[in-house]
Parts: C-alpha cells; sequence; structure tokens
C-alpha cells in the first residue's frame, strides 16, 4: 500500500510539474529571495539560470562533467569461503570502492527509472567516474523547493549526450543541485568567468614567469590589462 500512495505522489508531481509556467531567467539571488520564491512552484522550468558567481547557464548549452567529489563502497561477505580457498566455516568479506559523483546521478529526476528505484527503497544511481571530461547538452532546467513553498529554490539540469546517445541505459543525466555541481568541480561550464581570486592567482604566477625571463614585459602588460577589470571588481566573489 505504501508503495502505492509512493508511486501515484511521484505521478502527480510529474503531472503538476508538466504544468509549470517558463521562467526566462532565474539567478542565484531570486532563489533565496523569499519575495520572489514564494511566489514560484516546484518544477517551474528555466530557460536561463544566472549561478552566483555571474556565469549563465542555458538550455542548448554545452558544459563539461568535472571530476567526481564523492566515493562509493560496497561490501560483501563470503560465508566459509573466498574463490577456491576454504576459511574454515569463517565468513570474509571484501570491500570495493569506486569514484562517483555526489550531484550527477543517472537518468532524470522523476523519469521512471526514477520511480522504479524510489518504490523499491534503493538509493539513486548516481554517475561514475567513467563520464568523466564527457561533453553534454543541456536539455531542460527546472527550479524546486528545498521542502515547502516558503523554503528557498535549488536548480536541476537534465543533461543529454551531445551525440544523441544513452548514458548506458540511461538517455540523460540529472544535476541535482545545479550551484554545487559548479562550485565543487563536478559540471564545468565553458565559458565560466574567471574570479577574482583566480584572476590574481594567474596575475602573480606570470609576474613571477617575467623575473625569471619565461614571460615577456609585453605579455605580462598584456595580461595585466585583461585582468585589471575582475581585480578591481571587489563586488566579484
Amino acid at each position: 500500500m505504501k508503495k502505492t500512495i509512493t508511486f501515484l505522489t511521484i505521478i502527480l508531481s510529474i503531472i503538476n510539474i508538466n504544468a509549470q509556467e517558463d521562467i526566462n531567467l532565474l539567478t542565484y539571488d531570486n532563489t533565496q529571495d523569499i519575495n520572489f520564491f514564494n511566489s514560484i512552484k516546484s518544477g517551474a522550468t528555466v530557460k536561463e539560470y544566472v549561478t552566483t558567481s555571474k556565469n549563465s547557464v542555458k538550455i542548448g548549452d554545452t558544459l563539461i562533467l568535472g571530476t567526481p567529489t564523492s566515493q562509493e563502497t560496497n561490501t560483501r561477505t563470503y560465508a566459509g569461503s573466498y574463490g577456491n580457498q576454504l576459511r574454515g566455516g569463517v565468513a570474509q568479506s571484501r570491500s570495493t570502492s569506486k569514484k562517483t559523483y555526489e550531484f550527477v546521478q543517472m537518468g532524470r529526476p522523476a523519469g521512471f527509472g526514477s520511480i522504479m528505484t524510489a518504490m523499491n527503497g534503493d538509493a539513486q544511481n548516481m554517475a561514475s567516474n567513467s563520464l568523466k571530461n564527457t561533453t553534454v547538452i543541456v536539455n531542460e532546467i527546472k527550479t524546486y523547493h528545498r521542502g515547502s513553498k516558503n523554503k528557498p529554490l535549488y536548480v536541476v539540469m537534465v543533461l543529454g549526450e551531445i551525440n544523441g546517445k544513452a548514458f548506458g541505459i540511461n538517455k540523460y543525466l540529472s544535476v541535482m543541485d545545479t550551484e554545487l555541481a559548479i562550485e565543487s568541480g563536478e559540471i564545468l561550464l565553458k565559458n565560466r568567468i574567471m574570479t577574482r581570486e583566480e584572476a590574481i592567482a594567474k596575475l602573480k604566477e606570470a609576474k613571477e614567469l617575467m623575473e625569471i625571463d619565461m614571460m615577456s614585459k609585453e605579455k605580462f602588460e598584456e595580461l595585466k590589462k585583461e585582468l585589471a577589470p575582475i581585480i578591481l571588481n571587489t563586488d566579484q566573489k
């Protein structure tokens, strides 16, 4: 009975989500502003999202999967034997681990595969390290509340393969928290704006190279002029 209710709840949620109106532009500041987010229903479709670091992600953009930041450990127990060797009836355990994405999962966030996973009480199937450096395309962007309607929003992206093929048995990947996925480096933006700290570090490195004659003064001055607007912008994080 409980599984049936869960299934119906998810189906009704999907129907409700599909009825939402589009948001042309959503910013990170919007997602934290109660005067904005309490008028937005979970599942609203977003055409463009601007992150806290002022980077823009739009439907149709291409992104790159960065480095996974989580690790999944599996332990198997063998009773009495391991391989061809007898262990005198003593149970033996063997643990294996693999790198997985913390914010990128296989399939849609509320697709059929996710419904079956939820009904079976299983954990979500997170993307593995084998997808690192894969170029993907943004197919959908949606926003959801972190609980009730009076809670801030977070942004979910649905990604497809650039050549239209599937990710194994899954046709899509889901980025379950876009802001954290970008911040952690699991999602790399092709046209990401350099932060002020990164610009300062790059200029310091260039200065050191110039001092050991590994960069000309002319090249250094060009780079300094290019990075100056970013470094002088103290409002940028």
